[in-house]
């Protein structure tokens, strides 16, 4: 690789966002490149815990232009859906040069220049498609800094053996806090705490029905309708390992704590309980540290956009990072329509239409 070179398009971010988009960008005659932090493929899925099942069948969590093999079981595994992202770059032969960090994003009389510590990067058009598993979310709580006990966000965890004690507080309602619940109260003694009660879905609703109704959610939008939703994809999905936690009888929540101590935490009514781990399971930010250089060094926490568009900043789009970049744009099968909007408004503004 030369110590400067020169695209049309630069994605940032080799994870499903950034695939999706080189699949479209594909099809167009612009020299683009992938740039990815990590040593392999798979993005954020690689850092995930052991035992994370998707919460719909493969059949529905595809890439656009290919659908995911089946798996063995219904809902594919985290391997799986790793050895998906695989085979899909090979598959389309993306140009992903890995692995490259970005250190520092500015912008030139090109367009974009791209610092990273392998040399740098120009173009004329920037597609962030970072996710968030970068930016890990921890709410703050009064005296935090007094608990002597392990702290963990969901981001850093990846199996029961890493946990400190018997005593586990796990703390979130979407679908992470309940697996992660559901596998830690197999060898451990487990509380749950969400703000509020976890709406628990039939056991015959899955993501699939999820992302269906996200969908015409997105089309009453565009028409000027509104419908009320049916379910959201924070609700939780009963996969197996979540019903074997209903049948065990431990798949109860209990409202927010109002503060820590040193052994544990204080609850609503004063009373103290003694925890050995507490296990965030929390949600993220957007990450989107590498563009301050835009925003004369302040980190921004969210960009204002047109869609996928960033509206201060000519030449740059931003891809996956949830509900403002696109309806369900997070996911596997959603992030298809943005990534495709995406590149066809990146090939105009390249031709200059």
């Amino acid at each position: 690789m030369t110590s400067e070179k020169t695209y049309d398009v630069v994605v940032i971010g080799g994870g499903q966002s950034g695939l999706a988009c080189g699949y479209f960008l594909r099809r167009s005659k612009l020299n683009y490149v992938i740039l990815d932090e990590q040593e392999t493929p798979g993005g954020a899925w690689l850092h995930t815990w052991d035992s994370l099942k998707l919460f719909s069948p493969a059949e529905h969590s595809s890439l656009p232009g290919w659908m995911m093999p089946k798996a063995k079981e219904e809902y594919p595994s985290k391997d799986h859906v790793i050895q998906y992202l695989t085979d899909y770059e090979k598959r389309y032969k993306l140009p992903i040069h890995r692995p490259v960090k970005v250190e520092r994003v500015s912008k030139s009389d090109k367009g974009f220049e791209i610092t990273t510590n392998q040399g740098t990067y120009n173009t004329k058009a920037l597609i962030s498609a970072t996710g968030t598993w970068k930016k890990p979310y921890v709410p703050e709580i009064k005296d935090f800094e007094r608990f002597e006990g392990q702290s963990l966000h969901s981001s850093a965890y990846s199996s029961p053996d890493q946990i400190n004690g018997h005593e586990v507080l796990v703390v979130g309602g979407g679908n992470s806090g309940a697996q992660i619940l559901a596998e830690l109260s197999k060898t451990h003694a487990t509380t749950w705490v969400t703000l509020k009660e976890p709406k628990l879905l039939p056991d015959e609703v899955d993501g699939r029905y999820l992302f269906e109704f996200a969908t015409k959610q997105y089309k009453a939008k565009l028409e000027g309708k509104k419908i009320e939703p049916a379910g959201s994809l924070g609700d939780v999905v009963m996969v197996e390992s979540v019903k074997d936690a209903r049948d065990r009888d431990v798949l109860h929540s209990k409202r927010p704590f109002e503060a820590f101590y040193e052994d544990g935490v204080v609850w609503a009514d004063g009373t103290k309980q003694k925890f050995d781990s507490v296990i965030w399971c929390t949600g993220f930010k957007a990450s989107l540290d590498h563009l301050s250089g835009l925003f004369n060094g302040t980190k921004p926490a969210k960009i204002k956009t047109n869609l996928t568009s960033a509206q201060e900043i000519d030449g740059l789009w931003l891809v996956g990072y949830g509900s403002w970049t696109g309806y369900a744009s997070a996911t596997l099968i959603g992030v298809g329509r943005t990534a495709r909007q995406t590149a066809k408004e990146v090939e105009s503004y390249i031709k200059g239409e």
